[in-house]
């Protein structure tokens, strides 16, 4: 395997703002907390969860998420903060906050989104529940025939795999996983009642199931119980002889940040093995236990962690709804789900025996999940089998765990072509992963490299090279996504088909600077990071600036995940300022303020939260009356223009051209259901709507239009 190349000889464009507008460096007016806006996206998932217009077992998914987002939330953005404050060099962040006043913010939003959470839980969602015969049951509420089934369980599936970890003198305080569940037990041994009550933590497998069907019956509700209270109820089968004062589940959050010197380490996969290990040792930032504990105990449980009672919260059960996501699985009700959709097949491409064959007639845009994800998988998968086809390159961020991608590669390289896979190690929260197939790829004789040292590898590049009519032709997939069948059915991005040799030639370009040559490349088509990205994307606005000014047409509208970066905020507020119309689509994170009078008021700022995921990254300016679009894998962060290899491409073809601009863009602008808009106080309000306005979800819209393309395919096979 080959370790990253250093980046030399390159260095980041420092992209200048055009205008900076005044008092903008000394105004916190003028910027968005990260954090805050981070957790107000976190609240438009849990408005998901509320919404009694979604499917009962959907809003329990969308229960599930938000606790996937907090987890991840503290793991990596509040214990960044605490390193800061801990350190005393923190930063201040765009709104001119020190990390301790971020700190405070965060604890007081995070405690007030947590209890709105249990509260959609408890009061909204579990009555819901029973009322379609889907009961959930607490210890103290199982009948004496569910409690004899229920200790059956815990004697037969449970007990075997506990071990009681006692804390005294001679048993120093265990190593607690990383989220993983524990419960923490009181107790008293009668013949020694003058001594202080015994602490023991009882760490749970994560093998076991945590929600658990309670003996199904042939008539009658689905009865279901969480593991901890299972564990709860029959704790004293562990502890024969003792009195149980109390049992309470737990579970702690640990900094889960990889620290890599990668110019320091010779083997970067060991590197990042070896700190995967330690992860789970890394310092607590969260501590979540169930209500009711002993004060004694907790406060003595909070010193042993070496976490401020801050970071505490004592919850009314259960711990961890991420849990949740497994009784979508479990119960067998689609009444209660969302109709079922099934991503169709461009027209284009059926009935091709080969898909470079379509591809060499015209460029290729598919809109995921909306369209088939197949086309992808079916790109690497021909050519590994094709005999015309000499070479394959291919980048990896992440993918599923059984990755046709990562087969189809394995098997060109099996078939004699040159593969070459560009994995990224440090994909966050999917090392392992990574490192896996990693391995599998070079064993089955694929050449696997890094890129570059100190930058992610964030781009969606697949390039192939075949021989046609006496020469070689290489053809390209550049995507938005990830080379991820199972998310590419929940996430909506963009899959670009081409063979223009203008743009494989710099695909090519990129394939070879990351591999191996060290000069700085000179991209003039494709829009790289950390190479050309930030510095084009600023020339483009400030373009439309000149335009507005000239009195030429001007215009941008820009989706993405998150828009973070200072000078990119700057130079859109200038832009406004000089009458450019302005449009954003935001999933998350928002550091600009929009519609701000005197700073912003020809910008326009939404985001979309709905069945799936909105994930794509796409750039439209109006260019004068001469529109440019681009697609990528970017968002305009710091990381994403400095620290990340990034690819955003043009869209040249007429027809594809006025897809995005007459169909997809204005679709996710007339949306009025899942879409929220920014405020000028930086909250998130449904957008107005006229009186005699119809409800409209771009993403129903979208279904709706794919369905009718497949409806000529379903009249044929009819």
């Amino acid at each position: 395997m080959t370790r990253g190349k250093k980046l030399s000889k390159i260095t980041a464009p420092a992209g200048k703002s055009i205008a900076r507008p005044g008092a903008l460096n000394s105004s916190r007016n003028a910027y968005a907390n990260r954090e805050q806006s981070w957790l107000a996206f976190n609240r438009r998932v849990l408005e998901q969860a509320q919404c009694a217009t979604n499917p009962l077992l959907e809003r329990v998914k969308f229960l599930a998420i938000v606790s996937s987002n907090l987890d991840e939330f503290f793991e990596i953005r509040v214990a960044g903060l605490i390193q800061q404050v801990d350190s005393t060099s923190g930063e201040l962040s765009l709104d001119g906050l020190t990390p301790r006043e971020q700190l405070k913010y965060v604890h007081g939003a995070a405690n007030t989104l947590v209890a709105e959470q249990y509260h959609c839980w408890h009061q909204q969602l579990v009555p819901l529940l029973a009322k379609e015969r889907i009961e959930f049951r607490a210890g103290a509420q199982l009948t004496e025939p569910e409690r004899v089934w229920v200790q059956d369980y815990f004697q037969t599936q449970v007990l075997p795999v506990l071990t009681p970890l006692a804390i005294d003198q001679s048993h120093p305080f265990p190593q607690i996983g990383n989220k993983t569940l524990n419960v923490l037990v009181s107790l008293d041994n009668p013949d020694t009642p003058e001594q202080e009550k015994m602490m023991v933590i009882l760490p749970v497998p994560r093998i076991l199931p945590r929600i658990v069907q309670i003996e199904p019956a042939r008539e009658g509700p689905q009865r279901y119980i969480f593991l901890s209270e299972i564990i709860k109820l029959c704790t004293g089968a562990l502890f024969s002889g003792y009195r149980i004062n109390s049992a309470h589940a737990f579970r702690v959050t640990r900094n889960s940040d990889l620290y890599i010197d990668e110019e320091e380490s010779e083997n970067l996969l060991k590197k990042i093995e070896e700190e995967l290990r330690n992860l789970r040792r890394g310092a607590a930032v969260r501590l979540e236990i169930e209500a009711g504990v002993d004060e004694a105990l907790f406060t003595t449980l909070c010193g042993y962690l070496g976490l401020s009672l801050d970071y505490a919260f004592r919850l009314k059960g259960p711990l961890n709804l991420l849990r949740l996501m497994s009784l979508y699985d479990l119960i067998d009700r689609p009444d209660l789900k969302y109709p079922p959709f099934t991503p169709v097949e461009s027209p284009l491409l059926r009935g091709a025996a080969n898909i470079f064959d379509v591809i060499r007639e015209r460029d290729l845009l598919l809109h995921h999940p909306y369209d088939s994800f197949n086309p992808v998988v079916d790109f690497v998968a021909h050519a590994a089998r094709d005999p015309e086809v000499f070479a394959i390159k291919q980048t990896l961020y992440r993918t599923s765990g059984d990755s046709p991608i990562v087969r189809a590669l394995m098997d060109a390289s099996t078939n004699g072509k040159q593969v070459t896979a560009l994995v990224e190690l440090k994909a966050r929260f999917d090392e392992a992963n990574n490192i896996h197939w990693a391995r599998q790829l070079e064993e089955a004789g694929v050449h696997v490299v890094y890129g570059l040292v100190g930058h992610k590898t964030h781009c969606k590049c697949s390039l192939v090279v075949r021989r046609e009519g006496g020469g070689l032709r290489r053809y390209v997939h550049l995507g938005t996504g990830n080379y991820n069948p199972k998310t590419a059915r929940l996430y909506t991005d963009l899959s670009f088909f081409t063979c223009r040799e203008y743009l494989t030639a710099e695909v090519a370009q990129l394939f070879n600077t990351l591999i191996g040559f060290g000069r700085s490349p000179d991209f003039k088509h494709l829009l790289v990071a950390p190479f050309n990205l930030h510095s084009r994307l600023q020339e483009l606005i400030a373009n439309e600036a000149a335009n507005a000014a000239a009195g030429k047409p001007a215009r941008i509208i820009a989706k993405m995940n998150k828009l973070v970066d200072p000078v990119t905020i700057d130079n859109l507020y200038a832009a406004s300022q000089a009458g450019v119309k302005i449009d954003l689509i935001v999933r998350a994170t928002c550091c600009l303020m929009a519609g701000v009078k005197g700073l912003s008021e020809n910008i326009r700022l939404r985001n979309i939260v709905g069945r799936f995921l909105e994930h794509a990254r796409v750039y439209y300016f109006e260019n004068g009356g001469q529109p440019l679009v681009y697609c990528g894998s970017a968002d305009w962060m710091p990381r994403n223009f400095f620290r990340r290899v990034e690819t955003v491409f043009p869209i040249e073809d007429p027809e594809l051209r006025k897809r995005i601009i007459d169909d997809i863009l204005p679709a996710e602008l007339r949306d009025n259901e899942d879409a929220q808009e920014l405020q000028p106080d930086a909250t998130y309000a449904p957008p107005a709507r006229q009186s005699n306005e119809p409800s409209f979800s771009a993403q129903r819209y979208f279904m709706a239009s794919a369905r009718l393309r497949a409806a000529p395919l379903t009249e044929t096979a009819s």
